[in-house]
């Protein structure tokens, strides 16, 4: 539809089908890409013809996580969009004031932007029809903090899944991984920053299935056939009742307190080094040079 920028929206008999398509950018997550993620999964919500909702990526992989590139790398100074106010916490200026080591910070400012995307990526969640996840190539970082706040995961043998940013400037806002994976391999993860591939996201029980990419969009398309076989009303208690048992873990404080930790991730000293060395040599630059010391393994 016209009014998506960053994704693309469309409805095949009972499936509603949400692609993320910034192919040229890894698919990576802009200011505008949560904000219409949740409005396309309130379309298919208040569709009375779909039956289950299809998220997926175009391109190499499913999503790089927060495109920072753009971020990392540049100065104070940004252009304020024309439809945020100047001196919102969602204001660019603001949020690149807000992480100068000189300046004062105000963890606020960094939870009401963080928040926004959260309140977004849990609109996969909360939505009224189950969410079934397509992932392939890569899905790290803020890519995670969406793909997880999907029902199901049908993901690519070679797909590389985790959280590298735990390693500095970075804390999973959505906070899904011990419900997903349990405790300890949660811990695995974070304490690490290493990625799992498809075939041990279904061993660890991430995913429900993983097929090589050629027979990816087969087992895809045969499980959302099955699911929206089954009526409305009967799916929609299922998954009410399956969030119940999530809730009642305490998941919300959980994305309260993620939300505050990667805001603060980003004003340690090691988080304002990286900063730097991005801006000086690049984001990508930066990344590899982060990475290094974890060898193939991450």
């Amino acid at each position: 539809m016209s009014e998506f920028t960053t994704l693309e929206y469309a409805t095949t008999g009972r499936i509603a089908r949400i692609t993320l398509n910034r192919p040229e950018r890894g698919n990576a997550i802009t200011f505008e890409m949560p904000g219409e993620l949740a409005a396309a999964v309130e379309r298919a919500s208040l569709d009375p013809a779909v039956h289950v909702i299809a998220l997926a990526g175009h391109g190499k992989g499913f999503c790089s996580g927060y495109d920072l590139v753009a971020f990392a790398e540049q100065s104070a100074g940004g252009d304020i969009r024309a439809d945020v106010p100047a001196g919102s916490p969602l204001d660019p200026r603001v949020q690149l004031a807000n992480h100068q080591p000189g300046a004062t910070w105000d963890p606020l400012v960094d939870y009401a932007f963080l928040r926004r995307n959260v309140r977004a990526f849990m609109s996969l969640f909360h939505a009224d029809k189950p969410v079934v996840g397509r992932i392939h190539g890569f899905c790290v970082g803020g890519g995670t903090d969406m793909a997880l706040c999907a029902d199901l995961l049908v993901v690519e043998d070679e797909a590389r899944i985790g959280y590298p940013p735990a390693r500095v400037w970075g804390a999973p806002t959505t906070a899904m991984w011990v419900s997903r994976v349990g405790v300890t391999r949660a811990r695995r993860l974070l304490f690490t920053g290493d990625t799992i591939s498809g075939r041990e996201a279904v061993e660890w029980g991430l995913a429900v299935e993983s097929a090589p990419r050629a027979a990816l969009d087969d087992r895809f398309e045969r499980l959302l056939a099955r699911i929206a076989a089954v009526p409305i009303n009967q799916l929609m208690m299922m998954k009410l009742l399956v969030n119940q048992a999530v809730a009642r873990d305490g998941l919300d404080g959980d994305q309260v307190l993620g939300t505050i930790l990667d805001g603060i991730a980003r004003h340690t000293p090691e988080g304002y080094a990286f900063q730097q060395r991005a801006r000086e040599a690049g984001w990508r630059a930066a990344v590899r040079e982060r990475d290094a010391p974890f060898g193939e393994e991450s």
